[in-house]
């Protein structure tokens, strides 16, 4: 974070209090912005009260106290029902909920009829890193760029920005985690029956992930370039057949292959249709639900 002005500290209203909501709005109030914060459960807003926040007794009243509005709430029906009656006539909402990509542009579409500027954020992040400026967390933003170039300072107290586009469905366009987080699963799982300390284990899987995310960028010029044989190092054919020697380790340490079975079945697909010799990037095509109807027709 970054020192202010007291004239850059502008007053904030955060709907939702959860764990996210809450790590937002410590980090706010660290920055010296005055916070007005609403939940539905009133009780989980008392300790935020005690650090200096002020507390709406509605979420209209919370809406009603600052001109920049963000809601960090369970999902897009909730949103909608926390600001059912409101008056978001000027106001600048900032949507931090998840949701999809339709979610975020209908609510777009909605907050330009009642009169208010709007942007949806992808939070990349877990509360422990927000508000930790070395935590590497940051927020996709995408929607009004008025709205982000006049709020982008406060914007960034609690995490780091990267606005993507004008289109506000873009910022939910997030999935990459949930499949890290599925090979940290099976990891542990397959190492459970051994005598190997999960914490001993640990800094082997980070290490090595941290080494392969940077095949992100080699994908993404295979996909530009429409060649998936672009500098390939591990070809599809080789990769099929280890994903196969990865699911007879599953099975002869007793743990269920179910989180590794749609990738290995996808990749084994690509490869029936000749693709060997390219990258497993490819296999990618058979996820566009709108080419695999098209070969069907």
């Amino acid at each position: 974070m970054t020192d202010k002005t007291p004239a850059a500290r502008i007053p904030l209203t955060v709907l939702g209090t959860g764990a996210m909501g809450t790590a937002l709005v410590r980090a706010w109030l660290a920055a010296g912005h005055p916070v007005t914060v609403w939940n539905r459960t009133a009780a989980r807003t008392g300790t935020l009260a005690a650090e200096g926040a002020a507390v709406a007794a509605s979420a209209a009243e919370a809406v009603a106290a600052s001109r920049l509005v963000l809601v960090c709430l369970l999902d897009d029906a909730s949103v909608g029902a926390a600001l059912d009656g409101a008056d978001l006539t000027g106001r600048d909402l900032v949507n931090l909920t998840t949701g999809t990509p339709a979610e975020g542009r209908a609510r777009a579409a909605w907050a330009t009829a009642r009169r208010a500027r709007f942007l949806d954020g992808g939070i990349m992040a877990v509360p422990p890193m927000i508000g930790s400026p070395d935590s590497g967390g940051y927020v996709f933003y995408s929607g009004s760029p008025e709205l982000f170039e006049e709020h982008r300072d406060t914007l960034a107290v609690p995490a780091g920005t990267r606005y993507v586009g004008e289109d506000a469905g873009f910022a939910a366009l997030l999935s990459a985690m949930s499949g890290m987080f599925a090979g940290i699963m099976h990891a542990f799982a397959l190492i459970a029956p051994e005598d190997i300390a999960p914490k001993d284990f640990a800094p082997l899987l980070v290490s090595w992930l941290g080494a392969m995310t940077g095949s992100a960028r080699q994908a993404a010029d295979q996909i530009e370039s429409g060649d998936y044989g672009k500098g390939v190092v591990s070809n599809l054919a080789m990769q099929v057949a280890g994903n196969a020697t990865l699911l007879r380790t599953a099975e002869e340490q007793g743990v269920s292959p179910e989180l590794l079975t749609p990738y290995t079945a996808l990749t084994e697909r690509w490869l029936a249709e000749g693709h060997g010799t390219e990258d497993t990037t490819g296999a990618m095509e058979l996820l566009n639900l709108r080419r695999t109807a098209a070969d069907r027709a």
